[in-house]
């Protein structure tokens, strides 16, 4: 029976005891053949038994390679390098601020060729366009147009003469 006066031999836990585990619990053991390398059985100052890695053999470090110098192509371009940078960059600033000026050369420019090119194919036309021995065009017509008319508001008549 259960007698809810009966009192506990045990005192309660207070803050800052040790903690007890029963050892009834066994851990699993393992043989030395299984332990990895670096790891052995140590036992500790209370008389506990563990596993704890151990401290091998240091490991050289590996060499460190010889500095080389930088060459001198390297240097050079890597000084160019923001010079040539800079200088694409205000020949982009120039050309965005002379870009309506070039536009404009430019039509002035096309007129020009138009211009010099009329000029040079005019007589050239007008050459080709007499007759001579029967090559070229037919012979030149003359059109004259006569027109009379009497008063402000007059009617006017006209006539035309094909020669």
């Amino acid at each position: 029976m259960h007698d809810p006066t009966l009192q506990s031999t045990t005192p309660p836990a207070r803050y800052g005891d040790p903690i007890y585990y029963p050892t009834a619990v066994q851990q699993p053991v393992m043989l030395p053949a299984e332990l990895p390398p670096g790891v052995e059985m140590v036992t500790l100052p209370g008389g506990y038994r563990t596993l704890a890695y151990t401290h091998g053999q240091p490991v050289a470090p590996a060499p460190v390679p010889a500095v080389q110098p930088v060459p001198a192509w390297a240097k050079t371009t890597a000084l160019l390098a923001p010079t040539l940078g800079g200088g694409i960059a205000a020949a982009g600033c120039g050309i965005s601020y002379a870009a309506p000026g070039v536009l404009a050369m430019a039509e002035a420019l096309w007129a020009t060729v138009a211009l010099i090119a009329a000029g040079a194919l005019a007589p050239l036309l007008l050459r080709a366009s007499r007759s001579r021995g029967g090559r070229g065009a037919g012979p030149i017509q003359h059109i004259t147009q006569n027109i009379t008319s009497t008063g402000m508001f007059g009617r006017a008549t006209g006539t035309l003469n094909n020669h």
